[in-house]
């Protein structure tokens, strides 16, 4: 459970110990999860976007890392073009694309390659998840990373960088917002993700 997320106990570094584990919050954890991104992400925290899950990453019982994951964005030229989509075909598979929006380890938590580390564990559940909670798989997932920092974690985790993106966001046709430009960065999770993305058909399991 992560009633602790409700308060913080300290900021005294550690080196937690026992086996990783990373699963989805339970409903009564989303408060605690709300807080602890709010608090410890650089942009803060307000709401996921439209089909979502949070994960918590544990070393034995002790909270290290938050993740929140979401609907993928309207438009991503580096992607879009790395799919080779036109629109038609973006609006029908866009669902089978989740972005990684979201991702902290606890600032007092200190161990080597923990991140890429928890990334990797995620991965490997996080299709199975999308399918049990809305009744389909994601076939890619995608991030942005701001220009202040390297992407070390993602590209230790092996996903691929495919470029920047222009320095807006649509989040409805028509209707650009200015901001930083960002690497993009997906990775696969199917060996035919991208063949299966492209095809006018539709692209479910």
């Amino acid at each position: 459970m992560l009633d602790a997320l409700g308060v913080v106990s300290g900021m005294v570094e550690c080196q937690p110990q026992g086996p990783l584990t990373v699963r989805p919050i339970a409903p009564e954890e989303r408060d605690g999860f709300r807080l602890h991104l709010r608090r410890f992400h650089y942009l803060g925290f307000e709401r996921s976007v439209g089909e979502s899950i949070g994960y918590a990453a544990f070393f034995g019982a002790e909270l290290i890392a938050l993740l929140d994951w979401g609907a993928a964005v309207l438009h991503c030229e580096p992607r879009d073009g790395h799919i080779g989509w036109d629109r038609l075909t973006r609006e029908r598979n866009l669902g089978l694309v989740a972005g990684n929006f979201r991702f902290v380890v606890l600032p007092w938590v200190r161990r080597y390659c923990l991140a890429s580390q928890v990334l990797s564990k995620n991965l490997r559940r996080l299709a199975d998840d999308w399918q049990a909670r809305y009744g389909h798989r994601v076939l890619l997932a995608e991030t942005f990373i701001d220009t202040r920092f390297r992407g070390t974690c993602y590209r230790a985790a092996n996903w691929t960088y495919l470029g920047m993106t222009r320095g807006y966001t649509r989040l409805k046709p028509g209707f650009k917002t200015p901001q930083q430009p960002k690497a993009v960065y997906v990775y696969p999770l199917a060996r035919d993700a991208v063949e299966r993305l492209r095809t006018s058909e539709e692209a479910a399991w």
